[in-house]
């Protein structure tokens, strides 16, 4: 049983587009990325599988339970933590916390304290006394103080500073060590090149990629710096083409024999041709006329 399975799931509001046509396979156990900048329907994904808004058409399961039909059973296996969460003003973190738990019907005092000592969240605070970055660890803690077994994060690390950000993913690490399965939909490539398995990338409602990280990293574009007095203006798939001094760089997802080539015909003084980080094949795929068009 995956802990997500989507078959060709579409929302629209309206006319607008939200996703289209998105498969998608989790399996339990995974550190699974979900990759787009904003507006490219990360969240309107999530929040259709978690039975928040409905779909205009297609399916999926979460915990291998139907949305739309089996929406409670959902939650109770799920810890969520959206990208912008809001509390009663006038509470105090300490009792934002309790009702999460109680509305689960459980008692979660224990691993809350210990996850509020490891964030250094006061949970004496009232939630409007909070900055942005403090907010965001009542949202953690409520999203895992139950130790669900799939955690599904909305771009988790925002307003966190960078050594809150190495906690959090240190405890994402050991949750996951354990069993649970993890959904992280970010548009920081870094965090998901350093933490996650597998991942999706989605462009304007549409998965247009999803392989392991280390695949999508090697992809067919190539990094190329190469110095010297060089004309490529002929040279087809160059993308991303950069100015670097005496030189260019730029990913390259054509003919290596032409590359070369082309290169034969200069006076070439230097080159490089290396694999591309995530955030460059990430570029790749969403340049016009890049792979995925």
């Amino acid at each position: 049983m995956e802990a997500i399975k989507a078959e060709g799931l579409t929302k629209y509001y309206g006319k607008a587009r939200g996703i289209v046509g998105l498969d998608l396979c989790v399996e339990q156990g995974e550190f699974f990325g979900f990759i787009g900048p904003n507006g490219a329907g990360k969240s309107t994904t999530i929040r259709t599988l978690l039975g928040l808004i409905r779909p205009s058409s297609g399916k999926a399961a979460v915990m291998g339970k139907e949305i739309g039909k089996e929406n409670q059973e959902i939650l109770r296996e799920v810890g969520y933590l959206p990208s912008e969460a809001v509390f009663y003003q006038g509470t105090r973190v300490r009792d934002v916390l309790r009702l999460s738990a109680g509305l689960r019907k459980m008692d979660c005092r224990e691993e809350a304290e210990r996850l509020c000592q490891r964030l250094g969240l006061d949970g004496a605070k009232k939630v409007e006394e909070l900055s942005f970055g403090n907010r965001k660890k009542v949202g953690i803690v409520c999203a895992l103080q139950h130790s669900p077994r799939l955690l599904i994060l909305d771009e988790p690390t925002s307003g966190l500073d960078p050594l809150m950000q190495r906690e959090f993913f240190q405890i994402l690490k050991e949750r996951n060590e354990r069993g649970t399965t993890i959904f992280l939909s970010s548009h920081i490539l870094s965090e998901i090149q350093r933490n996650c398995t597998r991942a999706a990338i989605v462009r304007q409602g549409r998965m247009i990629a999803c392989d392991r990280v280390e695949a999508l990293a090697q992809a067919s574009a190539k990094r190329v710096t190469v110095h010297g007095d060089i004309n490529i203006s002929g040279l087809r798939g160059v993308r991303d083409l950069q100015q670097e001094g005496d030189g260019f760089r730029f990913l390259y997802a054509g003919d290596i024999n032409a590359l070369l080539r082309t290169l034969a015909g200069h006076p070439v003084t230097d080159v490089s041709i290396a694999e591309p980080d995530l955030e460059e094949i990430f570029m790749h795929y969403y340049l016009e006329g890049g792979a995925g068009e």
